[in-house]
């Protein structure tokens, strides 16, 4: 693609998102996610590979039902209450509507079809882009609409959500695959507290989007898509395969690591809210998750291809590792000692 066409639909990426952030009136905040959903697309089908035309078709096409929903949201509860503010959503058939759409523009079940597959038509840094950053504005709109959402509702699709997320990674061989399925699954952590604590929703999808998108740049450098491939990529740049196993040990959750950080807290909150049952249920459907996780991590580093692979063994690069990567992992990896300074940030 053309770079100066790139930096436009990036810059308007941008701008998307931070008009929704930004936004009080539910019309602006409509605005932002039309310029986001119209800025990626390209992004997405750029290789004009026929699974991403398909990808960017099931994209434009879920996003644009999510918008309409919103807009059909805002419109019902401003007929019912003069209001267009986005904090005051009061109408209880407004807030039902508006949680539908958030959930079909996240990615959470039983909307959560689309996202798999448009990321697996993807390549690797538009994969990173829908992951972190467009998920970034819908959060933001629950986040200010929080304080109206029906918690059973959102309580019983985060649920859904980590059971599905979990169950439907563990038989894939697509990275990108396993990668959205992932997403799914911690969009659950993210939606179960966000009515009781929605700070503790900002700050695992922070954690998240930092988790993630180290991964996606480490499998960008080494140029991997699917487990096969995986297995032997370990020749080209050991250290850094070896801190991809690290990092994906701390999306799993495991407690020396920061993915740790956000669920100890969503469990915590939740115990106070008197809901140690939802607690104890999320938590056993992580492990299914965190099988898929280790099994990624199984192929990284822990074992060598046995010699009847078909892959051939690549070259060791001598290019040195981004600083980007280098920070992102690090912090990936070693935040959790730090977490009684975050948690007086939030």
């Amino acid at each position: 693609m053309n770079p100066e066409a790139n930096l436009i639909f990036i810059i308007s990426l941008l701008l998307g998102t931070t008009i929704t952030i930004s936004s009080n009136h539910w019309i602006m905040a409509w605005t932002g996610l039309e310029m986001n959903t119209l800025a990626i697309l390209p992004l997405i089908s750029k290789s004009h590979h026929p699974r991403a035309i398909e990808a960017a078709t099931k994209y434009f096409l879920t996003q644009s039902a999510a918008s309409a929903l919103v807009l059909f949201s805002s419109m019902t509860n401003a007929w019912h209450t003069g209001q267009w503010d986005i904090t005051q959503l009061t109408h209880p058939t407004s807030s039902l509507i508006l949680t539908s759409a958030i959930a079909m523009k996240l990615g959470l079940v039983p909307f959560h079809f689309w996202f798999p597959e448009v990321l697996q038509g993807s390549p690797l840094t538009t994969g990173l882009l829908l992951s972190t950053i467009m998920k970034l504005p819908p959060i933001a709109l629950l986040y200010m609409t929080s304080h109206s959402l029906n918690p059973t509702l959102l309580t019983t699709l985060a649920i859904l959500s980590t059971a599905l997320g979990g169950w439907m990674g563990l038989n894939q061989t697509q990275i990108r695959k396993v990668l959205a399925f992932s997403s799914i699954s911690h969009l659950g952590w993210m939606a179960i507290i966000i009515v009781y604590n929605p700070k503790l929703t900002l700050l695992n999808f922070y954690l998240y989007a930092m988790m993630t998108a180290t991964i996606f740049l480490t499998l960008n450098t080494i140029k991997v898509l699917k487990l096969s491939t995986l297995m032997t990529a370990w020749t080209k740049i050991p250290s850094l395969n070896a801190m991809l196993l690290l990092t994906l040990l701390s999306l799993a959750g495991l407690p020396p690591l920061t993915g740790f950080l956000p669920k100890w807290l969503i469990i915590q909150e939740l115990t106070k809210q008197d809901m140690a049952p939802a607690a104890t249920l999320i938590s056993l459907l992580s492990l299914l998750s965190l099988f898929f996780y280790l099994r990624l991590a199984y192929c990284t580093t822990i074992t060598l291809p046995p010699h009847t692979t078909n892959h051939m063994k690549q070259w060791r690069t001598n290019k040195s590792t981004s600083t980007m990567i280098a920070i992102l992992t690090t912090m990936s990896v070693m935040h959790l000692p730090i977490s009684p300074m975050i948690l007086t940030i939030v």
